[in-house]
């Protein structure tokens, strides 16, 4: 009986939140996984340790190159020595406050990055091969209307990360009609994990108050409040990034849970759910909470956590993919946060 042969995956960005769930997902799958992580001081691979952990490795199905998508020849050699099945770009600079600061290197990894990539599959000739490119959320910005955004929704971004990802997105758009690349977007609203870094306010409230309440820490220090925000679990939406190359044609697809809730929505859940009472005092940058067993302020505004030009209002209306792709999310809000209080709670 012929072997059936394996699905080659190549996944930039494989050590962030996202690359390690879709490994984790493909190796499920059967799939043989290379991923490309740019050469550091540090080793940077906590996300993915635990695969290298438990793989047999007289099976090899995981494998690790250095490279960087700011590098186009370093790009095209690793596609042309694995000549994937599919290829997931979730490499990006992605932290938008921090887009402010470094815009030129936000826009060299996250819009020219893209660009690099599918290039490398049109030189090569790499006809079967599927891209798919982790668009964002952000990309929509300035919304007039609050209602649910889909795939028509134009886009107004309102930081070099978004206008990036926009750029990068109508890339994928421009090669999937010039060249006829299976080239497909996920427009993936915010979502979450345990593997969250640290700096994401999802993760800093958690991390945060679970410090509050251990008594090694004084409070949370956040930004704008009243940030409407669509939360998900990201192992919930690398699977949609698997479907998503998996349909009959490659097209563009709204990931999202259609639910919000604001900043100061979230910051209260996880408290409730860690057993403390919060009194919020004050307004605009001068509101905080006061945890009111302790009298003590736990959470307080600072300025400096602001965008310069701020997006008020994100949510995602998912009904092509839920119809389509018969994807929908299966981890509510409350469990994602769940989930990553419970993985504070072990942190020695």
């Amino acid at each position: 009986m012929a072997k059936i042969k394996k699905k080659i995956a190549l996944i930039f960005g494989i050590t962030g939140q996202d690359g390690s769930y879709l490994a984790e997902l493909l190796l499920k799958k059967n799939y043989i996984i290379h991923g490309v992580k740019r050469r550091s001081s540090s080793a940077n691979t906590d996300r993915i340790d635990h695969i290298f952990d438990s793989l047999d490795f007289s099976n090899k199905n995981f494998f690790i190159h250095y490279g960087d998508i700011s590098d186009g020849t370093s790009t095209l050699n690793i596609i042309n020595k694995i000549k994937p099945d599919e290829i997931y770009n979730l490499a990006a600079q992605s932290h938008v406050r921090v887009s402010f600061d470094i815009p030129e290197y936000t826009a060299d990894i996250t819009a020219l990055g893209s660009l690099r990539i599918l290039e490398a599959i049109r030189i090569l000739k790499l006809n079967k091969t599927k891209y798919y490119q982790a668009s964002s959320s952000e990309m929509y910005g300035l919304v007039k209307d609050k209602k649910s955004l889909n795939e028509k929704t134009p886009f107004h971004p309102r930081s070099v990360y978004g206008i990036s990802k926009v750029f990068a997105y109508h890339t994928t758009v421009h090669y999937r009609e010039a060249y006829g690349i299976f080239a497909s977007n996920g427009i993936l609203f915010n979502h979450e994990s345990p593997r969250r870094g640290p700096t994401f306010v999802t993760k800093k409230i958690v991390q945060g108050l679970v410090r509050v309440k251990q008594g090694l820490q004084k409070k949370v220090t956040l930004g704008n409040l009243y940030a409407i925000r669509d939360w998900g679990h990201a192992k919930d939406y690398a699977v949609s990034m698997w479907k998503i190359l998996q349909y009959k044609k490659p097209d563009d697809w709204v990931i999202a849970t259609n639910k919000d809730n604001t900043v100061k929505k979230f910051v209260d859940i996880v408290a409730r759910k860690l057993d403390i009472k919060l009194s919020w005092k004050g307004k605009g940058i001068k509101e905080k909470a006061i945890d009111k067993k302790t009298g003590n302020v736990i959470v307080d505004i600072d300025r400096k956590f602001f965008r310069p030009t701020e997006v008020d209002f994100l949510r995602g209306d998912f009904s092509k993919a839920r119809k389509n792709l018969k994807w929908k999310p299966a981890i509510s809000t409350n469990e994602l946060i769940d989930d990553m209080i419970e993985e504070e709670l072990s942190v020695d």
